[in-house]
């Protein structure tokens, strides 16, 4: 298993405690930030489309992509026309950074205004320039410049302060971001992989985050599994789906390849479908796979069944398709979408509630011109 910082961050004493100098100073600097924005000491911007923000306090993985996924849908179903703001990592492209998230809503989310921009301001103006009338905007819970509408903080259940072993710290000693002030912000919080902690966990949590912010809903999601498919070739995910389905994993030997915020999460799945993990490869969140990173997997006899998740799958296809360094390499993707078992009707109120905007507005007058 490749080595991760949160792995030497989940560990105690030693000389990984000599973090905490830095992590209190960069608490002490996200505190004063929160402060003079909350005082409005700091300007946000504000546009004229409502902005939608999926975020969360900590640095890692919370299930915010499937979140997106899940509000996109919902506002398209409202006859709105979203479009998605990331903030963007890696190689550039058209529309700004290609990062791991951008490239995998393109994949789901289809025609919709997509844009990759660290500058969030810019990026929401170009998308509403594409046309988009409401902005979803990924991870910008701390990109406080642009002004929103409504705030989505996720919390994971299984580790809602970052580490699951480790101290509740601030980076680099831990991997909160932002305190537990910020939940006040939240127009909602949504607690993700509730179903993958006990009821006493999840109980203890939630009166946990109702003291962080009074009032304020909690809505319950989990991540389900709905397919298993062999990953095809480039630009193209749906290409050679495997027609046995989630039944393949049932007591076969699996090795994971992931490269996200919270691989034991995607572990967790792979084994609920009875799957044998025999081992794991696990990257840095956001790595950009190289040929070394699959060697040794494609093996004769009976190899285990290589599983990877679909933020992966747009990285790793370029190297299994044909030509590709790993041409003789099966790998399979198991892609997982988001439920709401609580609270989906919250949901679909704060959506409602959310402003019309200009585009919205001229489009309502043009049809009801049209109409007269």
């Amino acid at each position: 298993m490749a080595k991760r910082s949160e792995d030497l961050l989940d560990r105690r004493g030693g000389a990984v405690e000599l973090l905490r100098l830095p992590a209190l100073a960069f608490g002490a600097v996200a505190e004063l930030r929160r402060w003079l924005y909350d005082k409005r000491l700091l300007p946000s911007a504000r546009l004229d489309v409502p902005i939608v923000c999926v975020g969360n306090l900590i640095a890692g993985g919370t299930g915010k992509t499937p979140m997106v996924v899940e509000v996109v849908g919902r506002l398209a179903q409202r006859g709105r026309r979203p479009g998605i703001l990331s903030r963007g990592y890696g190689k550039a492209g058209a529309g700004g950074m290609l990062s791991d998230e951008a490239r995998l809503f393109a994949e789901l989310c289809g025609d919709l205004p997509r844009v990759a921009m660290p500058d969030r301001v810019d990026g929401a103006r170009q998308l509403i320039e594409d046309g988009a009338d409401v902005v979803v905007m990924d991870d910008g819970l701390q990109h406080r410049r642009l002004g929103r509408d409504l705030d989505l903080v996720l919390v994971d259940a299984t580790r809602p302060w970052g580490l699951y072993r480790g101290p509740r710290a601030f980076l680099p000693r831990g991997l909160m971001r932002e305190s537990p002030k910020a939940l006040r912000r939240a127009g909602a919080i949504v607690l993700t992989r509730c179903d993958q902690v006990d009821a006493d966990t999840l109980e203890e949590l939630e009166l946990e985050l109702a003291a962080w912010a009074p009032g304020t809903p909690r809505l319950l999601t989990r991540h389900v599994p709905v397919g298993l498919r062999r990953l095809g070739a480039v630009g193209d995910l749906s290409a050679g789906v495997d027609g046995d389905g989630l039944e393949l994993l049932a007591g076969r030997a699996v090795v994971a390849v992931s490269a996200i915020g919270n691989p034991g999460a995607f572990a967790r799945s792979l084994t609920g479908l009875g799957a044998r993990l025999v081992g794991e490869r696990r990257f840095a969140d956001h790595h950009e796979y190289t040929a070394a990173d699959l060697g040794g997997l494609a093996q004769g006899g009976a190899p285990p069944l290589v599983v990877t998740t679909a933020k992966d799958a747009v990285k790793l296809a370029p190297l299994v398709a044909a030509g590709g360094p790993h041409a003789d390499l099966a790998v399979h993707v198991l892609d997982i979408a988001l439920e709401v078992t609580r609270g989906s009707d919250v949901l679909d109120a704060l959506l409602d509630s959310l402003p019309r905007g200009a585009a919205v507005r001229e489009r309502d007058a043009l049809h009801s011109g049209m109409a007269c």
